[in-house]
């Protein structure tokens, strides 16, 4: 087996097969990389640890057919680390001898015939546009939780119904909801999975980078391939397992009424909240103050440091004393995209809802809402 392809090329291709290899696997083969070049001229770099599979195609213009499996990591790390010039990879034996100018590798290649073969992609479900898939993802995601203990908090919900796609993830202290529009195969496609949350960030941040078409591969609910979903764009593709479908019910969750709603610019919202947090220990909250036109911020109490700052808001409704963790707070702020923040509140004790400025028409309801719960303040 050998090819010769460009340094930039190999590297990102190694880069992104490698994302998916485990960092603890279980067995040693799972941490290699497998290398193939077909008989019609393309490099198929992959990788699968049982959970995620990961395969990048790049076409050659020079290379003989053949398959090896080689450190994965370490490839990755060799490959970035190369002067920018055309790289060889030939297998000798044993081991592939990487050359690239006048630097030259050689690695121990692992028994192919022992990697585990990647699974078929399930049927192909519609498209949608990697910056726009990255960018909700990247929303919703934020929410998620990190306990393994509860798996079902652990991934993102995605629910699609024609050409509407609902992605919605909780930890139980906040909840965040993004509506999207995509292209369906099939105009009455419907389908419901749990995607661990961390796979899909990476993998959508991963294809946004293309700034080509995603093609979405899933089965709709009771058809054949369950359990696994599919993403592919621009030559690359990888697949990861769902979890269990169960999830609480979020949408009745969502508050539809308030007492009050308060406009700032994100920017300036977000600066203050994080010089007042400066003083707050790792649970204590920030208390916001909305009065007329103006919020005050708090942290900080009694014998501790303590922080206030006064901003100007556009203000609506009941005057309300109410107090957040600061980091969920930075959190939604930082995934609502829009120069202004709305923050809708009832009570100082229920759930707000912070939205990226104004809704599109009277009374409608924005494609992104984070939930935010707040922390009761002692009286």
């Amino acid at each position: 087996m050998m090819f010769r392809v460009d340094r930039d090329v190999l590297a990102e291709a190694v880069a992104w097969t490698a994302r998916s290899l485990p960092a603890r696997p279980s067995v040693p083969v799972l941490a290699g990389m497998r290398l193939e070049v077909t008989e019609d001229g393309q490099l198929k770099l992959s990788g699968f640890d049982y959970e995620v599979s990961a395969e990048v195609t790049l076409e050659l213009q020079t290379g003989e057919a053949g398959v090896v499996l080689v450190s994965g990591r370490l490839l990755a790390e060799i490959t970035r680390a190369l002067p920018a010039q055309p790289v060889e990879f030939v297998v000798e034996g044993a081991k592939a001898v990487v050359t690239c100018g006048s630097a030259r590798f050689t690695l121990l290649t692992m028994p192919v015939e022992d990697y585990p073969s990647l699974p078929a992609m399930p049927p192909a479900a519609g498209r949608i546009g990697s910056d726009v898939f990255a960018s909700a993802v990247g929303q919703v995601a934020v929410a998620a939780g990190k306990d393994d203990t509860l798996p079902m908090l652990t991934g993102v919900r995605v629910e699609i119904e024609g050409d509407t796609v609902t992605l919605a993830a909780t930890d139980r202290y906040r909840l965040a909801v993004r509506e999207l529009k995509w292209q369906p195969d099939q105009p009455d496609f419907s389908a419901i999975a749990m995607i661990p949350g961390k796979t899909l960030a990476d993998t959508a941040k991963a294809l946004g980078n293309t700034g080509a078409e995603i093609e979405i591969a899933m089965s709709s609910v009771g058809g054949t391939g369950e359990g696994m979903i599919g993403f592919s764009s621009a030559g690359r593709r990888t697949t990861t397992r769902l979890l269990d479908p169960e999830f609480p019910k979020y949408r009745s969750l969502l508050p539809t009424e308030f007492s009050a709603r308060a406009d700032l610019p994100t920017s300036v919202f977000v600066e203050a909240v994080k010089r007042v947090a400066l003083v707050a220990e790792r649970n204590t909250p920030v208390r916001l103050a909305f009065r007329g036109d103006e919020v005050v911020l708090e942290a900080g109490s009694g014998d501790e440091a303590q922080a206030v700052e006064v901003l100007a808001v556009d203000f609506e409704g009941d005057d309300i004393n109410i107090a957040f963790n600061h980091q969920f707070l930075l959190e939604g702020l930082g995934a609502i995209d829009s120069d202004v923040a709305r923050l809708q509140m009832t009570t100082s004790t229920k759930p707000a809802i912070l939205t990226g400025g104004k809704p599109v028409d009277d009374g409608g309801v924005p494609d992104y809402r984070y939930l935010i719960m707040p922390i009761r303040l002692s009286s």
